[in-house]
């Protein structure tokens, strides 16, 4: 096991464990479900000199969240094919289950887990952070919708008509 040296930071790591650490901080999936929710409970605790905060309703809005990106992802890689997000395309338009009623229920997934953690830990951070993706998310959905596009042309243009992009039948 490597030393850490004066920086204390990934300097110190093998050229082959920072290449792991930079690809594990890519994943939206590492940082939104893991990295953020130690980061918001470390950055609470200093906050509030040991004490951190716990509202338990906001807890099941955390499960959902996440449950909701675990199943539907293995829905839509099961269903559609490809990779997890579109570095590797899906084969084919998922237009069923949860796909039928919204076009990116595993994005909203991310946003409702980052609601959960901003009320379980009545945590102001939580909510920029949440406020943060909300811009970030839409913006990478408008880029994924873009290459959709290319790839399925109007077969994608007619799922776009029929389904809505954040909530059902609203937006």
């Amino acid at each position: 096991m490597p030393t850490l040296g004066p920086d204390n930071g990934v300097a110190a790591l093998p050229p082959g464990g920072r290449r792991t650490l930079v690809r594990w901080l890519k994943s939206t999936s590492n940082r939104s479900f893991v990295l953020y929710p130690v980061c918001v409970v470390a950055f609470e605790l200093v906050l509030r000199g040991g004490d951190l905060a716990f509202v338990p309703w906001g807890a099941p809005l955390l499960i959902w969240g996440y449950l909701q990106y675990l199943l539907v992802g293995r829905y839509r890689t099961r269903i559609g094919g490809g990779g997890p997000g579109l570095g590797v395309p899906p084969l084919r338009i998922v237009d069923q289950g949860p796909y039928k009623y919204l076009r990116n229920p595993m994005y909203l997934a991310h946003l409702v887990f980052m609601t959960g953690l901003a009320i379980t830990f009545r945590s102001l951070p939580a909510v920029a952070l949440l406020a943060f993706h909300m811009v970030w998310f839409n913006c990478r959905v408008l880029e994924d919708e873009r290459q959709l596009e290319e790839i399925f042309s109007t077969e994608y243009a007619d799922y776009k008509a029929r389904v809505k992009r954040w909530i059902p039948g609203i937006f």
